[in-house]
């Protein structure tokens, strides 16, 4: 296995400042997009036991009119949270020495992927709009296992989600969530890394690191904006496509659920699969499971949503389409659909 060489790494406010600004930028982005109103929704869902109405319960029956009125509702929700994860996914690439994140995440192993979730969890960002993210830190080289749980540890993990979901559903949904969350980010994660065959620190990597302290070529503002625009580019045509496609498919993929179905053991599966496919924002889970319960989905089938429908999607898996190879996102969607099933019937077996 290659180690990381060591690199001097210069001191002074020409080094320090870049760094410095992009933790400015991320704080006070996150902060106004997230911290702030998450901070105040959890006082609404504390008093209310409520979020909000779920994002798909307005009965459309019409597929382009389901579409757009989809896309409107879902794109007004999480504008902002795109618009500062592109910011954020080209400022990777251009504030943060690359050598710092190849030593904290370049390495395909536990430590590594268990760092990529913890840096994930101020950020709070649905699954699309963690992509672009992690669309940069790929970019950076860092390792598949990291960039994914970084990934999916962004709306699984949300610690915002947790509370909202203790408040609304009951706190042993949400610890149910908590460790079925953390099994799934690694689990995924670290299967997808093998599966990806580097367990080294690939050597474009170790070349990046060996040229980090080497002057880029052009400046500070022309590579920002090639970043901004060839990150963009990449993510989000595709993703706004795809919401449509999904906003029309709801029509069909959200079918009436009523008391007839008992537990209902068979729609597991089809809840599992469904919530792996469709794209929510931040938190939309926690409504959209409290109305099917309403009309009488079962415990088992409602846990298997709660677990997929914010770890991926269909768009967020095209977003990323560059950064990893199609087997390995293959192998995340097949794996997190599996993973909600069996999470759905271990929930049968305890008191929520």
């Amino acid at each position: 296995m290659h180690s990381l060489p060591s690199s001097p790494q210069p001191r002074g406010w020409s080094f320090w400042w870049k760094p410095l600004l992009f933790v400015l930028v991320a704080v006070l982005g996150l902060y106004y997009v997230k911290w702030s109103p998450y901070y105040l929704k959890s006082f609404v869902a504390a008093q209310n036991h409520s979020i909000g109405a779920s994002i798909i319960d307005d009965h459309q029956v019409a597929p382009l009119q389901a579409a757009l009125a989809y896309a409107q509702v879902y794109f007004l929700a999480i504008w902002k949270a795109a618009v500062l994860a592109v910011i954020l996914g080209s400022l990777l690439q251009v504030l943060i020495p690359r050598d710092w994140l190849l030593r904290l995440f370049g390495k395909a192993g536990l430590g590594s992927t268990v760092r990529g979730g913890l840096f994930a969890l101020p950020g709070m960002m649905c699954s699309c709009c963690a992509a672009p993210v992690a669309a940069g830190l790929r970019k950076q080289q860092v390792s598949v296992g990291a960039a994914l749980a970084f990934w999916i540890a962004n709306p699984v993990l949300n610690p915002a989600t947790l509370v909202f979901m203790g408040f609304v559903l009951g706190w042993g949904f949400a610890a149910l969530r908590l460790v079925g969350g953390v099994m799934l980010v690694l689990g995924v994660a670290l299967f997808a890394q093998r599966l990806s065959r580097p367990d080294q620190v690939p050597e474009p990597a170790l070349n990046a690191v060996a040229a980090a302290t080497a002057e880029p070529e052009g400046s500070l503002l022309g590579r920002w904006a090639a970043s901004l625009w060839q990150l963009f580019w990449s993510t989000i045509p595709v993703y706004v496509l795809a919401v449509l496609v999904l906003g029309a498919a709801r029509v069909w993929l959200f079918p009436h659920v009523d008391g007839s179905f008992g537990e209902g053991l068979g729609w597991l599966v089809p809840m599992a699969v469904i919530g792996t496919l469709f794209v929510i924002p931040t938190a939309a889970e926690i409504p959209i499971v409290q109305t099917l319960m309403t009309l009488g989905l079962g415990t088992a089938p409602a846990v298997a949503l709660l677990m997929t429908l914010p770890s991926v999607s269909l768009p967020s898996l095209l977003m990323l389409r560059q950064s990893f190879d199609a087997h390995v996102l293959w192998a995340v969607a097949l794996m997190v659909m599996a993973f909600g099933a069996l999470w759905g019937l271990v929930a049968l077996a305890l008191p929520l």
